[in-house]
């Protein structure tokens, strides 16, 4: 961790419960300084074990990346990748998406990823989804105005229950694919190590588009 602390932001959280961290603790993080420029910033929630954000950064070098992770083993894996391959314009927190707003901005994002996010149908886990209304309402107020959630998931239940939670949370659903190998989509998709195994199996890919209004 001590070889990657250049390009980790910040790691653990604040000595309070994520409840009172998100709405009380502040140490916004200034990305002009962090990154050298002004370009706009992107988030994938959940990065795994980071391909498909290294893939994007090297794709858009004129974009910078912040990766999330809350499993510090995978996150090192991922920063291990972007300092062998030199990708300077990708950044990451170990942290838990529920204090994103103690160190993001309002309006600071321009669009977030959420890539094959843990289902959990159980019904008593329906809060912890990376698509649960207080999830959405953190990702609504770090977006730009239009900003966007890009997501996919192999799961059918998770993917329908996400588009009715866009629509009660303030944005609105521009694309959905229900089968992304097989659609306009594919030939620009980043298949992600996880994607791969799924799909190599014949089973659909969801996707959508969700717009902050």
């Amino acid at each position: 961790m001590q070889a990657c602390a250049d390009i980790l932001l910040v790691r653990g959280r604040p000595m309070l419960n994520l409840k009172e961290a998100a709405q009380h603790y502040r140490a916004l993080l200034c990305l002009e300084k962090v990154f050298g420029n002004k370009n706009p910033v992107e988030l994938e929630v959940g990065c795994g074990n980071g391909g498909f954000i290294l893939e994007k950064a090297k794709r858009n070098q004129s974009v910078n990346y912040l990766a999330l992770e809350l499993s510090t083993n995978v996150i090192l894996t991922a920063m291990e990748r972007a300092k062998e391959e030199g990708v300077q314009n990708v950044r990451y927190l170990n942290i838990p998406a529920e204090i994103l707003p103690c160190y993001l901005e309002e309006g600071s994002v321009r669009k977030i990823y959420l890539n094959f996010s843990t289902p959990l149908p159980e019904t008593s886990r329906e809060k912890q989804r990376l698509t649960a209304t207080r999830f959405l309402q953190i990702y609504h107020a770090l977006l730009i105005d239009g900003g966007t959630i890009e997501q996919k998931t192999d799961s059918e239940p998770f993917f329908e229950y996400s588009l009715s939670q866009y629509a009660e949370n303030g944005f609105t659903v521009t694309d959905i694919t229900r089968d992304l190998h097989h659609s306009t989509y594919a030939a620009e998709n980043i298949i992600t190590e996880y994607e791969h195994n799924f799909a190599s199996k014949g089973m659909p890919i969801y996707r959508a588009v969700a717009v902050k209004q």
